[in-house]
């Protein structure tokens, strides 16, 4: 998380400190903030709350008062002291379970003596944050989330400095709190709301600023929000042209953020600009594994403008790098097979890509020190699509059920093990396992659903897979409500036009003629048919299907095509219901699509 103090403030800028009593005296944040993709466990030091405490805490309470006792939580001086022990707990290793009751206690007596001066409380504020600090490290991410909420109540920012630095460092750990639990648009906002209060206190072209724009931009990249992700992005390059030197390391990693969001919008040749940039700087400043890593995305870069000599080329010089730095079995070398092995996959050198997948499976099979799960598994994930797309499901399974063993109990892992939840369902319904489909795509939504993510196109998709999966077990009235929830959110997200849109329309219209429902299906497939001909073509070859679906149901109706267009309503009948058996009757005409 990035401070108010700047992470990496030029040596001309004047940091604020902490003023803590000598015998536990914090130096200013000077380290980089861990980046959102993925989050890192908050840490429990306070060093995330950095404003200065009203009164220094002595060694020992002032009064003579059991402080396990009620009654001492009166004593002003006995909140200072159980922080300073909590803290000291902390630094010895004893365990963050006993510092937790210390930091409970002080913010207790912090709270109490807060209320009788009636005035805004920093030290009741830095409790609160090293409290939450605590649950974090313990994995109680959701008891530190309304510790937090209290916390940056306390501080009033137009006091001061101070009071503006805990509001601000309370948001930003309120933030990571949130995005370790997976709810990543409460995370934005919280972030958001924390480069308010920055900007408020240091102004809009404050270095400090800059490294917070950049730390949003990364979180946005995660909620793959990618205009206001650049836009933050442009203003952190912006204040780094202005207080760093021309090609330095701070611009570099700009660049690099840049190159990603402008390669995820689809615009590879700005995407390369920026990598070579940021290449050129990494080199003037001996960043060599840098360098490398940069080779990599200019690779990946190269693969997708289909200039295949040139990838392969850049993926060789990054590969000599890394076996060079880091040795032969190290994942950074690992990541450089997958990347060659899906180079080779694109040209039809089938066997050079399995053997490069094999490689990095032997790397990955036996880690070295320092590995991470996160790692490992991200390289799995993307062998699986390797083996997926030559036709191994059953070996791309096992990859990916692997991958998702090893981030079941990693923090802040959620959205990537609903994305391999999601891959496993689509595979399992590939090969005809449709019952293991339908739970892996359900596990996948109660997930999203539980993190808030239930308006994203993304979550439309999985609504209509789970709703194939649901045909294929003849659950077609839960398939018809699960089309009709991914047709809302579909609809407002990517339009009717969008062709994941047009689909589910289509696997609806379907869902109702087998239900029996044979007019909303006719509404339907003519809505569809009158958004092909006016506004996307009717080049599509599905559109003669849809012609010729259409012409069926009329005529089962007896009835002919309405040129008027309609609107879609909302229609289902929970008491019309089919038999297994007079479902399958129709079933090869309905034309579900996946």
């Amino acid at each position: 998380m990035p401070g108010l103090v700047s992470v990496k403030s030029p040596p001309d800028s004047t940091p604020l400190r902490v003023s803590v009593p000598d015998a536990q005296r914090s130096e200013p944040v000077n380290s980089k903030p861990p980046s959102p993709l993925p989050k890192r466990l908050p840490s429990p030091s306070s060093s995330r709350s950095k404003f200065s405490p009203r009164k220094p805490p002595p060694e020992t309470p002032t009064l003579d008062l059991n402080p396990n006792s009620d009654s001492a939580l009166d004593n002003p001086d006995l909140g200072p002291f159980l922080l300073k022990l909590a803290r000291d707990t902390i630094a010895s290793g004893e365990g963050p379970t006993r510092a937790l009751d210390y930091a409970l206690r002080a913010s207790q007596s912090f709270e109490r003596c807060a209320t009788a001066d009636g005035e805004p409380s920093l030290d009741l504020a830095m409790s609160l944050h090293v409290l939450a600090a605590i649950y974090c490290s313990l994995g109680r991410f959701e008891e530190a989330v309304p510790v937090l909420e209290r916390a940056i109540r306390v501080p009033d920012p137009p006091r001061g400095a101070d009071h503006a630095l805990a509001a601000f460092s309370g948001y930003m750990q309120l933030g990571d709190t949130y995005s370790m639990l997976g709810q990543v648009d409460k995370s934005i906002v919280s972030y958001e709301e924390g480069l308010k209060i920055q900007i408020e206190a240091l102004g809009e072209s404050d270095p400090r600023v800059g490294e917070t724009c950049r730390y949003l931009s990364e979180a946005h990249v995660q909620a793959m929000e990618f205009d206001r992700a650049e836009e933050l992005c442009k203003k952190t390059l912006e204040i780094h042209r202005v207080h760093s030197e021309p090609a330095s390391l701070e611009e570099a990693t700009d660049r690099r953020l840049m190159a990603l969001i402008v390669e995820a919008k689809g615009d590879y040749e700005t995407a390369l600009e920026h990598l070579v940039l940021a290449s050129m700087a990494m080199i003037a400043n001996g960043q060599d594994s840098e360098v490398a890593a940069i080779d990599v995305s200019i690779g990946s870069i190269y693969m997708s403008l289909c200039r295949y000599d040139e990838a392969l080329f850049s993926y060789q010089k990054a590969l000599t790098v890394f076996k060079s730095s880091k040795g032969d079995n190290h994942p950074s070398v690992a990541s450089v097979f997958v990347h060659l092995a899906d180079l080779y996959h694109r040209t039809g050198k089938l066997r050079d890509s399995k053997s490069y997948c094999e490689n990095a499976l032997k790397i990955y099979a036996k880690p070295v020190p320092g590995a991470t799960a996160e790692d490992i598994a991200g390289g799995l994930t993307e062998i699986s699509a390797i083996y997926e797309s030559v036709d191994e499901p059953e070996e791309a399974l096992k990859l990916l059920q692997k991958a998702m063993k090893m981030l079941e109990d990693k923090p802040g892992q959620q959205s990537t093990i609903v994305g391999i939840e999601a891959r496993m369902g689509v595979m399992f319904y590939m090969v005809g396992r449709y019952e293991e489909a339908r739970n892996s795509f359900e596990s996948a939504i109660a997930k999203l659903r539980a993190c808030g993510e239930r308006k994203s196109a993304f979550f439309g998709v999985v609504l209509n897979q789970m709703g194939l999966a649901s045909v294929q077990l003849f659950k077609i009235d839960e398939a018809a409500e699960l089309f009709e929830e991914a047709r809302g959110i579909l609809e407002q997200e990517c339009g009717p036009f969008h062709q994941d849109t047009i689909g589910v329309y289509g696997n609806l219209a379907a869902t109702y003629d087998a239900m029996g429902r044979v007019n909303d299906a006719i509404e339907i497939l003519e809505y569809v048919l009158k958004l092909r001909e006016e506004k996307l073509g009717i080049a599509n070859p599905d559109f003669e299907e849809e012609k010729r679906r259409l012409a069926e149901l009329l005529k089962e109706a007896g009835r002919t095509r309405d040129r008027k267009a309609k609107s879609l309503e909302n229609l289902i009948d929970p008491n019309s219901k089919k038999t297994k058996k007079e479902v399958m009757k129709k079933w090869p005409s309905l034309g579900f699509r996946i």
